[in-house]
């Protein structure tokens, strides 16, 4: 049987919570082009410091602090090419590089992620759509309840227009569009500048973290907000 948390462990995960309520707006800036920048041979990464910068994490992107343990940006694929072959439409032939990739699928999932957690706590608080079969539902029991309900194939219709929007804009960069990782021009704020594009990427990283752990808790305690 889980025990209850302590009051110190509560206050934390409560402050973790609201700095993630609090990211949202961030996720709608639009990248500019990268800033140029360079790697010193031997360098170490300032994430960890005892393994040295990969070659490709070149301080070009914001929030870049050389954590890349696993080496995924060293792999030597152009995902671009699988996109839009060379032979095909006259694209350049120096493809993109797989850091712009990992950044691409970073920043998606990040921004996924800030918006699933303002969702979950807003369901668990009572926010409902307005129909019977919603009323007692918890985020946790949810999917099974729309799974039942046959809800699933309207959220795969939304997904899949979302990705056929996405995969134009990933044709576009993988065709030499120059366009910047994760960048949909959706800023009507005008908000862009490096001070905002660091506090998206870092506000994406703690989102992805934080998501996991507020499924991870509502399952193990099976509580309702704030999951203990």
């Amino acid at each position: 049987t889980p025990t209850r948390s302590s009051p110190s462990s509560s206050a934390t995960m409560k402050i973790a919570l609201a700095l993630c309520l609090a990211t949202g707006v961030s996720a709608f800036q639009a990248p500019t082009a990268a800033r140029a920048g360079t790697t010193t041979v031997n360098a170490k990464s300032a994430s960890v410091p005892f393994l040295e910068v990969p070659e490709a994490l070149d301080g070009t992107y914001p929030g870049d602090v050389g954590f890349d343990p696993v080496g995924f940006t060293k792999l030597d694929w152009d995902m671009s090419e699988t996109i839009v072959p060379k032979e095909a439409f006259g694209r350049p032939s120096d493809g993109l590089p797989m850091v712009y990739w990992m950044r691409e699928a970073e920043l998606k999932h990040g921004r996924i992620c800030m918006m699933a957690i303002v969702g979950w706590i807003a369901v668990d608080l009572g926010f409902h759509f307005p129909a019977a079969k919603y009323e007692g539902l918890s985020s946790l029991s949810a999917h099974n309840a729309m799974v039942a309900e046959g809800n699933m194939g309207f959220m795969l219709l939304v997904v899949s227009t979302l990705e056929l929007v996405n995969s134009i804009a990933l044709y576009q960069a993988a065709n030499g569009s120059g366009r910047a990782a994760g960048d949909f021009a959706l800023d009507p704020f005008k908000m862009t500048n490096d001070d905002m594009l660091v506090k998206e990427i870092t506000h994406c990283r703690l989102a992805m973290l934080a998501f996991s752990g507020l499924c991870t808790q509502a399952a193990l305690y099976e509580k309702g907000f704030p999951y203990f």
